[in-house]
């Protein structure tokens, strides 16, 4: 009968034998083995497949035993858990601006999203400017910090009325005008008004600055300036963030008498009035003026950004504000980001000041008045339960009202699996939503023939009846 303790102690003595040998070098031989240690054959198979079993030595039948490669050694899962009591409770949610900025899978449609299609986008005289600016003797200098003069007059001169480039801030694209807009204008755990539905990057910049975002109803008109004067006063807000001409994602538009009078709430409440006016160059028929164009008071930030009518790479926009509120914008880019890079804004000013700039306009004008026209008509001969909210006078999207009972996440879910991709109406109100809704974007598509592909397949899951329990 075998020793467990000599088994013990001859392991111990081959395992310290291995760890000064090199990997794949031969162990003595079991009778070696037994001849030096003075023990029986049984403790030191035991032992040596004790080693085994830890990995340190290979047994080859006919050739012996031999030390075990290195091993590396394996990391232990870093505990990251700690920062979870650090960072608190602000949680970022960026799901929904995330979802507008995805790639559709190959196969499935896109009736979703916010930029133009990349067949609609002027990348030849993009290609072109780009190689003109940074040719420019001073592309790779530092930029004044508010932006080249020539390109804060060009938004100037395309804003209109008083505005001068002495008002204009160039920041980077339209989402960051948004989010320093929030954090200079208005202090943490304050309330600001949004319109419902609302932009759903502008819900997730507000939240993010750690803000309140109330909701102000509107209608066909736009925001209803009644109840922004209750919103303002019922919960104090110093700021109203709203997207007046082709509002996303309803396509309304702001009357200029709406636009006088929600100029005189905000003045009466002492706010600020955040003008998105990410749709100027969208529009396929007339829209009024600017609100900033109208305001004598220092109310209006306006916001104007290249990105939607260009390429969303083209990370350049105008801000437009004046006195103290002006300053602040200034200094919450420095400090945050110093100033745009110069390559952007030189590129940004020779297209603009190219003939390939209004003529893309008027293409993707004529684009967009085609493509809406072949939305409606898909929807309304195919699915006529969907409710067109209205039809805008160009923008990117409609805004589809569900039938009452409706599983929207079902519906969205499935016209996925059909292979077409949708987004869900819950995402662009900052409270519950009064029912189910659907934005569809016609400019995602490459063109017509899968715009209208899209329309067939979503068909069928929009004509079904509510009350039917698969879709």
């Amino acid at each position: 009968m075998h020793d467990d303790s000599s088994i013990v102690r001859l392991a111990a003595i081959l395992r310290e034998e291995t760890e000064r040998s090199r990997p794949g070098e031969r162990l003595p031989s079991s009778r070696e083995i037994m001849r030096r240690h003075g023990v029986g054959p049984v403790t030191v198979s035991r032992a040596i497949a004790q080693l085994a079993a830890e990995g340190r030595v290979v047994t080859r039948p006919g050739a012996g035993v031999f030390v075990a490669p290195a091993r590396r050694p394996v990391a232990e899962a870093p505990d990251l858990s700690w920062q979870t009591v650090a960072l608190g409770d602000r949680v970022v949610d960026d799901s929904a601006t995330a979802s507008l900025l995805a790639q559709p899978p190959d196969g499935v449609v896109p009736l979703t999203g916010g930029y133009l299609n990349p067949e609609l986008r002027p990348v030849k005289g993009l290609a072109a400017a780009a190689a003109r600016a940074v040719r420019r003797p001073e592309a790779w200098s530092m930029p004044p910090l508010n932006g080249l003069p020539e390109l804060r007059r060009w938004f100037a001169m395309e804003v209109g009325g008083a505005v001068t480039q002495n008002d204009v801030l160039v920041v980077s694209g339209g989402q960051s005008a948004l989010t320093l807009a929030f954090r200079a204008l208005a202090a943490p755990g304050s309330p600001i008004l949004v319109e419902t539905p609302t932009y759903p990057g502008a819900l997730a910049a507000a939240k993010a600055a750690g803000l309140r975002a109330s909701a102000v109803p509107l209608d066909k008109d736009g925001v209803r300036p009644d109840l922004l004067a209750e919103a303002f006063a019922m919960t104090g807000a110093r700021v109203f963030y709203c997207q007046p001409t082709l509002h996303n994602p309803t396509g309304a538009t702001l009357t200029r008498e709406r636009r006088e009078q929600v100029l005189a709430v905000a003045r009466a409440a002492g706010a600020f009035v955040i003008e998105d006016d990410y749709a100027r160059y969208l529009a396929t028929g007339p829209v009024p003026p600017p609100m900033v164009t109208m305001d004598a008071h220092g109310t209006v930030v306006h916001i104007l950004s290249l990105s939607k009518i260009t390429s969303p790479s083209l990370r350049v926009a105008g801000l437009t504000a004046r006195g103290p509120a002006a300053h602040r914008l200034r200094a919450c880019q420095v400090v945050e980001s110093f100033f745009v890079a110069r390559p952007l804004q030189e590129t940004a000013v020779e297209f603009v000041g190219s003939t390939a700039w209004r003529r893309h306009i008027g293409t993707v004008r004529q684009e967009i008045g085609v493509r809406q026209a072949t939305l409606l008509t898909g929807l309304a001969r195919h699915a006529p339960a969907a409710e067109v909210h209205l039809a805008p006078p160009g923008g990117l999207h409609v805004w589809v009202r569900l039938p009452p009972g409706t599983d929207e996440a079902e519906v969205v879910e499935t016209a996925q699996a059909r292979g077409v991709l949708v987004s869900p109406g819950r995402i662009y109100y900052p409270a519950e939503p009064p029912g189910p809704r659907l934005r569809l974007t016609h400019t995602a598509a490459t063109g017509l023939p899968e715009l209208e592909e899209g329309i067939r397949r979503l068909a069928p899951v929009l004509s079904r009846e509510p009350h039917q329990s698969h879709w």
